[in-house]
């Protein structure tokens, strides 16, 4: 698993116990995996559909430095299922995983849509190619 995004914990993305909100980390989650469904299925007309359990193994502090890992592991039809990883960069502790996160690719009617993808790929090409058609 790769982790590429990097997050700063700010006083902001605290919660009452001074520790992360899990609800500033869901949404950096989300963000990230949207960011990595829409590169590998070409298209930037795709929706968050199912997120599995949601594992918090440990807590981030204010000033630790998070990386989000996402992985995509299965390509349906009309979908992409990612598995996501989070730890502290520092200590590589794991803070949270998630095992699936579903995607659906949508058409311009907003309605499930063959993607036509069966792998992985590690360029941004496919989005470019969607821009240019």
């Amino acid at each position: 698993m790769n982790f590429h995004t990097r997050k700063l914990v700010k006083p902001g993305d605290l919660n009452p116990n001074n520790t992360l909100f899990g609800g500033s980390l869901l949404k950096w989650i989300d963000e990230e995996a949207a960011i990595y469904a829409t590169i590998q299925l070409g298209t930037s007309k795709c929706v968050t559909k199912y997120m599995s359990e949601i594992n918090f193994i440990s807590s981030a502090r204010q000033g630790d430095i998070i990386e989000l890992g996402i992985k995509a592991t299965h390509f349906g039809t009309t979908s992409i299922t990612l598995t996501c990883h989070v730890r502290n960069k520092i200590t590589r502790q794991s803070i949270l995983t998630i095992d699936k996160i579903v995607f659906v690719a949508l058409d311009e009617n907003g309605k499930p849509t063959a993607h036509g993808k069966t792998e992985i790929t590690y360029t941004d090409e496919r989005l470019r190619e969607d821009a240019n058609t």
